[in-house]
C-alpha cells in the first residue's frame, strides 16, 4: 500500500462520500478532496493533481463520470469507476475511457483497496512503458540526426577532393604550379576535416561505451595553454585577436593532458569560429588553492536562450549557425571531459553579443 497517495473523490451523495472518505483514511490513503459532478472533478484534479480519481458514474450536472475521465486522460490521471449500474451499456461507455478498474456499490473495505491498488501498479506499469518509449524515439531521433549530419560532414570534403583530384588527374599538364599546389591544399584541407568529424565521432563512441579514461599526469598548465594558443593563432592565420591571460600563482598541476586538449581546443576553436572577424577572444587561466578555472570569451553571434539547455546534447547545433560547418559533437566532447576531471562547466551567452564559457577543475585530488 502507498501511503503517500493521494486520492479526489468524485460524489454527487454526501453520506457516501463522506463514508468513503473515512474508510480510504483508514486504509492508509489521503483525500485530496471530495467534489459532486464532472465539471469540478475537471477542475479539481487540475489544482490538486491527486494520484488517482475515484469517479462515480452518475453525477449531477452536465457532465457524467465517463465525460469527466476522458478529459482526465489527458491529464494522465488514473480513474476508478464507481457505480450502482452494472448493465452492459454502462461498462461499454467507461471501457472507452480506458478506466484503470471498476467498484460495483455497495463494495467493501477490502475490495476497494485491491482495486486501488492494483490500479496504481497498471498506472506506473503504464507510466514506465510511456517513458522507455520516448527513450527510444529520441534514441531513433539521435541516429537519424547523427546519419543526416555525419553524411554532411563527410560529403562536403569527400566532393573537394574528388574535383581536385580530378582536375589534377586531367589537366595536370595544363595547370600552373600554383593551381596546382592550391589543388593539393585543397585536398589536405579536406582529408584534414574528415579525419576531425571521424575523431570526434570516435571520441563520442568511446565515451559513451565508458572506453574514455581519466589518466592525470604531472602538467605544466601555463606552458600547454601558451604552446595551444600560439598553434591556434597560426591555425586562424591572425583573423582574431586571441587574448591569453593568467591570474593567481601558476603551479604544476595533475591533469589528462589529452582531455584537457579536447576542451580547450574545442572551446577556443569555436570562439574564433563564430566570431566575426576582427573581434578579440578572451581566455583566462586563473589558479586559486582549490580550482583551475579556464574561462573563455567571445564577441561572436551568441546562443539563442532556447538552444542553452540542449547546447551539451550529442549532434545538437544552435539554431543560429546558419551555414557554419560543425559536427554538434564539440561540446559533448567537452562536458565528457570536464566530467572526468570532476570539473563543472557553465554557459553564459546572449544572442549577437557573445558566449563565455567557464570549466572549474578542482585541484585537489588531482
Amino acid at each position: 500500500m502507498d501511503n503517500s497517495m493521494k486520492i479526489l473523490i468524485v460524489e454527487d451523495e454526501l453520506i457516501a462520500a463522506e463514508n468513503l472518505s473515512e474508510t480510504l483514511q483508514d486504509l492508509g490513503y489521503a483525500v485530496a478532496g471530495i467534489v459532486d459532478s464532472g465539471e469540478e472533478a475537471i477542475t479539481a484534479t487540475a489544482a490538486l493533481k491527486p494520484d488517482l480519481v475515484l469517479m462515480d458514474i452518475m453525477l449531477q450536472g452536465q457532465i457524467d463520470g465517463v465525460t469527466a475521465a476522458a478529459t482526465l486522460r489527458y491529464l494522465n490521471i488514473p480513474v476508478i469507476f464507481m457505480t450502482a449500474y452494472g448493465d452492459r451499456d454502462t461498462i461499454g461507455r467507461a471501457k472507452v475511457t480506458e478506466p484503470l478498474g471498476y467498484l460495483v456499490k455497495p463494495f467493501k473495505p477490502q475490495d476497494l483497496q485491491a482495486t486501488v491498488e492494483i490500479a496504481w501498479q497498471k498506472h506506473l506499469g503504464e507510466m514506465q512503458q510511456r517513458e522507455e518509449l520516448q527513450k527510444q524515439q529520441d534514441a531513433n531521433q539521435l541516429k537519424s540526426r547523427f546519419i543526416s549530419q555525419t553524411s554532411h560532414e563527410l560529403r562536403t570534403p569527400l566532393t573537394a577532393i574528388l574535383s581536385s583530384s580530378e582536375l589534377l588527374k586531367h589537366y595536370s599538364d595544363k595547370l600552373s604550379e600554383e593551381k596546382k599546389q592550391k589543388s593539393y591544399q585543397r585536398i589536405e584541407s579536406a582529408v584534414q576535416a574528415m579525419t576531425e568529424t571521424i575523431d570526434e565521432l570516435l571520441l563520442v563512441s568511446q565515451a559513451d561505451s565508458g572506453q574514455l579514461h581519466f589518466n592525470p599526469q604531472p602538467l605544466d598548465l601555463t606552458q600547454f595553454c601558451l604552446e595551444l594558443v600560439d598553434q591556434l593563432r597560426v591555425g586562424d592565420r591572425h583573423k582574431h585577436t586571441l587574448n591569453f591571460q593568467v591570474m593567481g600563482t601558476p603551479a604544476h598541476t595533475y591533469l589528462d593532458q589529452k582531455l584537457l586538449g579536447h576542451i580547450l581546443q574545442n572551446l577556443l576553436s569555436n570562439a574564433l569560429k563564430y566570431s566575426p572577424e576582427g573581434t578579440t577572444v578572451d581566455f583566462l587561466l586563473t589558479y586559486s588553492a582549490s580550482a583551475i578555472v579556464l574561462m573563455v570569451q567571445d564577441r561572436g553571434i551568441g546562443i539563442p536562450p532556447n538552444d542553452l539547455k540542449q547546447l551539451f546534447q550529442p549532434f545538437y547545433r544552435a539554431t543560429n549557425t546558419g551555414k557554419i560547418k560543425g559536427t554538434g559533437l564539440g561540446l559533448n566532447i567537452v562536458k565528457y571531459c570536464v566530467e572526468l576531471h570532476g570539473g563543472k562547466i557553465s554557459v553564459d551567452s546572449t544572442e549577437g553579443v557573445g558566449t563565455t564559457f567557464t570549466v572549474r577543475l578542482p585541484v585537489a585530488g588531482l
